[in-house]
């Protein structure tokens, strides 16, 4: 999932660096592709997090939860 968010994000700045009259053209009225482009990164970011969100409470905290319940039977305090 990171490497694929990084080629989207590096194409995204690459083609506003070099591929200035791809990103001017105009999709509706004014916005153009650099517009959206950057919309969908925002999009994409937030899709990650809440897809990691949702393997972190299924996968992970329920890991977390048992090493902490040895932690606490363990601890002399």
């Amino acid at each position: 999932m990171t490497v694929a968010f990084m080629v989207w994000y590096l194409t995204y700045v690459i083609c506003s660096g070099w591929a200035t009259g791809f990103m001017e053209t105009r999709v509706y009225g004014n916005i153009n592709v650099a517009l959206v482009f950057g919309l969908l990164q925002f999009l994409t970011t937030f899709g990650i997090a809440f897809l990691y969100s949702r393997h972190a409470a299924a996968k992970l905290d329920p890991i977390a939860a048992r090493l902490q319940a040895q932690y606490d039977e363990e601890d002399p305090r």
